[in-house]
């Protein structure tokens, strides 16, 4: 099971590290790229296009300003969708938010905070948990750990 983080920028990889991380903390392979909406465009699609029978299972997009990408992937693919706007810019992340949540109907993007990879990683987490009891039981130790 394989979940495909991508970025926009090579600038992002510090902010989209804690999606990565968190779910190799969960036993989830990340596979972390630097694709954009704007420079990368066929790559994007092929990747989205073919990504359930190359097995993945997710994908969690990061992008700031336009913040197209996760809305061009969720426009290839059944997979859900998660993105994540990122700050920066002359808005500091505003406008990554609003383009990122503010899909048209029957093409959803999951959408977290701002900055928010890690909690983009753990809504994955808690969607493969509906089918998986390891994940189930990861995810309810991870909380008391938080919690405590």
């Amino acid at each position: 099971m394989k979940v495909a983080v991508l970025m926009g920028s090579p600038n992002d990889m510090d902010k989209m590290k804690p999606a990565a991380d968190t779910l190799a903390r969960f036993g989830i392979e990340a596979d972390v790229r630097v694709l954009s909406a704007h420079r990368n465009p066929a790559q994007v699609t092929a990747l989205a296009s073919s990504a359930r029978d190359e097995g993945y299972v997710a994908f969690i997009c990061g992008a700031g300003m336009a913040a197209h990408l996760a809305g061009v992937v969720a426009a290839h693919t059944t997979l859900p969708v998660v993105g994540v706007p990122l700050s920066g810019g002359a808005l500091n992340g505003v406008d990554a938010l609003y383009s990122t949540v503010q899909m048209p109907k029957g093409i959803p993007v999951a959408t977290v905070a701002v900055d928010g990879s890690m909690n983009a990683a753990l809504l994955v987490v808690e969607m493969l948990a509906i089918s998986d009891e390891r994940l189930r039981d990861a995810l309810a130790e991870h909380r008391r750990e938080i919690a405590g």
